[in-house]
């Protein structure tokens, strides 16, 4: 079935889904009121659509419904309170409705802003549904962010957000992309941040979740996604919480031995230096949309992206798809999802690029507003040398010289430890490249396997990345 205009209203949309014969199942809400309910049955034609409403707010019922939980508002209780009601409508209403009917069960739980308005405002969100009557469930989940000052106005975000993931299981399950897409309809991303979108189920067999990250990013549902080296999406602050993150931004075009020998070198000096065990730290490869993008198009090469992608999950990285150009304001997002220090790993090319004062016309205060916003919290930059063309000269982060005029900033940021020269280098990996194993790899030159990870090298082999010859 054709879906309608996309540009539908919210009203459209609840009405659209309660005159659709095909779909019947149950809503079940927790915290935030019930909102997505409230819209279908405010439209009128819910009796077509709702089998049963829910809200088991109180936890000593939430727990005779579910099962007990130490956390309400998780991912773990929405997929208990999705099986629950899944299970339910399907074994009540098998015999009588099952040969002509896709049932689902819809599930929201959330904590919307507190009276003292010192929590934070999230949820998680999820349906559960057949695509075909008696055939076997497919499942979205999402995270979602609430943005508004006022409790009032995130629960009817809420509800917008719910009657558009309805909307698009029911209609736009077979183009997951539109699907991400429209879960902003009616909304901005001023009031809601959507950080996963996890599809499951023989409906979505052949979706890409690393394109589901990326389109996450692009269409502005939220300013980073992450996603594990099995290619999942994860949700940010489950990954960071109360972890030091390291972060190494790069082209990653492909991963080279480079990119590992930074991460490791890094990783060894951030443990050292906050007296942690490794295994402590949440390792984060980066790759930004400004990357992504090739000179002013704003468009992604997708298959450009695959590839990226697929050498990241190779060699084992948790990888992020950020909108975060500004290194302050990546400092900023990693802040607000971890209490613990953060560091940077970057070489020397990305250090004068922090120094570059063109990025910061926008802000009033220029790069001093710039390097304020950085290093206001517990933030450090960790600099893997540079081995000068042609000489075994390196240029260190002690040795680097920025601009005149701001050779005393600089020089204050050295002094209290906030950028540090990284020691311990991989002398063999100085003198790799993306840009020249890139090049390799497409003219069919020998020799770049070896300045990449072994599993990195047999995946760009095996499946023909960036134009290897197969």
């Amino acid at each position: 079935m054709n879906a309608p205009s996309p540009q539908m209203t919210t009203q459209q949309k609840a009405l659209r889904i309660n005159l659709e014969p095909r779909m019947y199942g149950i809503v079940a809400e927790i915290g935030a009121g019930q909102e997505v309910a409230r819209w279908l049955f405010r439209v009128g034609g819910a009796a077509g659509t709702v089998a049963k409403a829910v809200s088991a707010y109180d936890m000593a019922v939430s727990d005779a419904f579910y099962g007990p939980t130490n956390r309400y508002v998780s991912r773990a209780r929405l997929e208990k309170m999705l099986e629950h009601e899944y299970d339910q409508v399907v074994t009540i209403l098998h015999e009588n409705r099952g040969t002509k009917t896709e049932f689902f069960a819809f599930a929201d739980t959330v904590a919307a802003r507190n009276f003292a308005g010192t929590n934070e405002c999230h949820g998680w969100m999820g349906i559960r549904f057949q695509t075909t009557p008696g055939g076997p469930p497919n499942q979205a989940i999402l995270h979602v962010r609430m943005l508004d000052r006022e409790a009032v106005a995130q629960q009817e975000a809420l509800g917008i957000l719910g009657i558009n993931l309805l909307y698009g299981a029911f209609f736009n399950y077979r183009s997951p992309m539109d699907w991400n897409q429209s879960l902003l309809d009616n909304l901005t991303s001023e009031r809601i941040e959507v950080d996963v979108v996890d599809l499951s189920g023989p409906a979505f067999a052949k979706a890409d979740h690393r394109l589901g990250a990326l389109f996450l990013v692009k269409v502005g549902l939220s300013d980073a996604a992450l996603f594990g080296p099995d290619g999942k999406v994860l949700q940010p602050s489950e990954v960071l919480r109360r972890k030091p993150v390291l972060v190494e931004r790069g082209s990653f075009r492909p991963v080279t031995r480079t990119n590992i020998d930074i991460l490791d070198t890094a990783r060894r000096r951030f443990a050292r230096d906050l007296e942690c065990a490794e295994t402590d730290i949440a390792t984060i490869m980066e790759l930004t949309l400004h990357n992504l993008s090739s000179g002013g198009d704003t468009e992604v090469d997708l298959v450009d992206f695959l590839a990226r992608a697929d050498t990241l999950c190779a060699s084992g990285a948790t990888a992020m798809v950020s909108d975060y150009f500004e290194y302050h304001r990546l400092a900023a997002f990693l802040n607000r999802l971890t209490d613990r220090p953060v560091a940077l790993a970057l070489g020397v090319p990305s250090l004068a690029e922090i120094f570059n004062e063109r990025y910061y016309t926008n802000l009033d205060g220029g790069i001093l507003e710039a390097v304020g916003r950085l290093f206001k919290s517990n933030v450090r930059i960790y600099v893997y040398p540079l081995k000068v063309a042609d000489s075994d000269e390196l240029i260190t982060a002690d040795t680097w010289q920025p601009p005149a005029h701001l050779s005393h900033l600089y020089r204050h940021l050295l002094d209290n430890k906030q950028i540090l020269s990284l020691d311990g280098a991989d002398h063999d990996c100085l003198s790799i490249f993306s840009r020249q194993v890139l090049a390799k790899i497409r003219s069919g030159e020998s020799g770049w396997e070896d300045q990449v990870p072994t599993s990195v090298a047999a995946i760009i082999r095996e499946r023909g990345l960036f134009g290897c010859p197969r």
